[in-house]
Order: C-alpha cells, then sequence, then structure tokens
C-alpha cells in the first residue's frame, strides 16, 4: 500500500540492531509503551542495541531468540513523498522510497494514498 508521509521524520539510530530468524539476543529489562504497543530493549549476538517488537522473542530454554528476520532501521523522509508499505507493526509502517532505501516510519506520520 502507498502512504504519503504528513509530518518529517528523521532516523534516530546510525547503527540500528539487525536479528535474523533463530538468533539468539539477550533482553535487558527495559520496556517501552510506544501507541499502545510493547516494544523490548534488546542486544543482538553481535553486540548491536535497540528496540524491537515484543511480538518477534520467544524464550527458550537456550535463552531468547528472534522468531523472524528483523531490522530496527528507520527511514528518513519529508512531509508530501510518497512511500510504498511493505509491512506494518506495533505502530510503525516499514517503507521503502522510490530510490530503494527502506526503513520504519510512525505510522502516525503517515496517510493511505491508495495502490
Amino acid at each position: 500500500m502507498n502512504f504519503k508521509v504528513t509530518q518529517d521524520w528523521q532516523a534516530t539510530y546510525a547503527d540500528p540492531i539487525r536479528l535474523k530468524a533463530g538468533e539468539v539476543l539477550s533482553l535487558t529489562g527495559r520496556q517501552n509503551n510506544w501507541d499502545g504497543h510493547i516494544w523490548l530493549w534488546a542486544r543482538s549476538a553481535g553486540g548491536l542495541e535497540g528496540w524491537i517488537p515484543d511480538t518477534i522473542v520467544s524464550k527458550t530454554n537456550a535463552g531468547c531468540v528472534a522468531i523472524e528476520d528483523y531490522t530496527a532501521a528507520e527511514l528518513t523522509c519529508q512531509a508530501g513523498q510518497v512511500v510504498r508499505g511493505e509491512k506494518e507493526t506495533h505502530g510503525w509502517v516499514f517503507c521503502r522510497l522510490q530510490d530503494g532505501s527502506a526503513g520504519w516510519i510512525p505510522r502516525r506520520n503517515l496517510e493511505a494514498n491508495g495502490g
């Protein structure tokens, strides 16, 4: 689905956490509630840290494991731009610009634009 950006967004983290499905990760205990959704502060096996949706973590005997691939990369964008939404979760939409750059934008900064 296409969205129109209604409010500028600046990416927050220069080197965001990235996880592969099945990757063991550690949780620090920090939590945040973003528009009614729970986010957990996590550390990847490679040492990157960042917020992840609580729904992508499975607790096993081996510890915490990512149940799907995930990147916390955010997409810097300006009001008026049109982006292609690829996935929506926890108040954010993973979007792609025509130049191929991609990342998360808060859903509240977007309005449906057809297609």
